[in-house]
C-alpha cells in the first residue's frame, strides 16, 4: 500500500511540475472551465466546477447530480490548494503516507480544509499559485483525473507517465 501511495504522490508532484500557464486571463478561465466541463461530460461525471483567483471566482457551473455539498467541497478543497499551493489530492496522499491528519500536520480544520482530490493549483510563470481549479461531485480520484486531463489538453501537454492509472 505504501509503496502505491508513494508511486501516486510521484505522479502527482510530476503533474505539477508540467501544468503551468505563461499566464491566465478571465477568457481562459473560461475556456479552460468549458474544457473541464466537456471533460466531466464525456465521462458521464455530475460535477461542479469552479476556477478561482485568490480573490474571485472566474468560472462556476453545477451539473445535473450535483448538490449543494459539492459547492461546500469546493469551497473547502480550494482553500487546501491555495494555503499549501499544492493539490488538494497531493497533500491528502501525503497524510496517507505519513499516517498524520491535515490538522496536526498542518493546522487544517476539517470546517474549512479538504485533502481530497479535485481541487489543482494555478501556477503561472514568475507569480506561484495565483488560483485554483476545483472539481466535486465523483470519487476523489476521478475528481483530480477530470481536472488534470482538462488542463493537460487546454495546455497541450502530455502527462504520459505522470497520468493517475485507475
Amino acid at each position: 500500500m505504501a509503496e502505491t501511495i508513494a508511486e501516486d504522490i510521484r505522479r502527482l508532484e510530476e503533474q505539477e511540475r508540467l501544468l503551468r500557464f505563461s499566464r491566465f486571463s478571465p477568457d481562459d478561465a473560461w475556456a479552460l472551465g468549458n474544457r473541464v466541463r466537456e471533460t466531466a461530460l464525456a465521462l458521464g461525471a455530475g460535477v461542479a466546477i469552479d476556477i478561482s483567483l485568490r480573490d474571485r471566482p472566474l468560472f462556476h457551473c453545477a451539473l445535473p447530480g450535483t448538490s449543494t455539498d459539492n459547492v461546500e467541497w469546493i469551497r473547502r478543497k480550494r482553500n487546501t490548494v491555495l494555503r499549501l499551493w499544492h493539490s488538494s489530492y497531493l497533500v491528502g496522499r501525503r497524510l496517507a503516507l505519513s499516517g498524520r491528519e491535515q490538522q496536526e500536520a498542518h493546522n487544517l480544520s476539517l470546517t474549512d480544509y479538504a485533502v481530497h482530490g479535485g481541487g489543482f493549483p494555478l501556477f503561472v510563470a514568475d507569480l506561484g499559485c495565483v488560483g485554483a481549479v476545483t472539481v466535486s461531485g465523483v470519487p476523489q480520484r476521478v475528481d483530480h483525473a477530470i481536472v488534470t486531463d482538462a488542463i493537460a489538453a487546454f495546455l497541450n501537454v502530455d502527462l504520459g507517465e505522470s497520468r493517475l492509472t485507475d
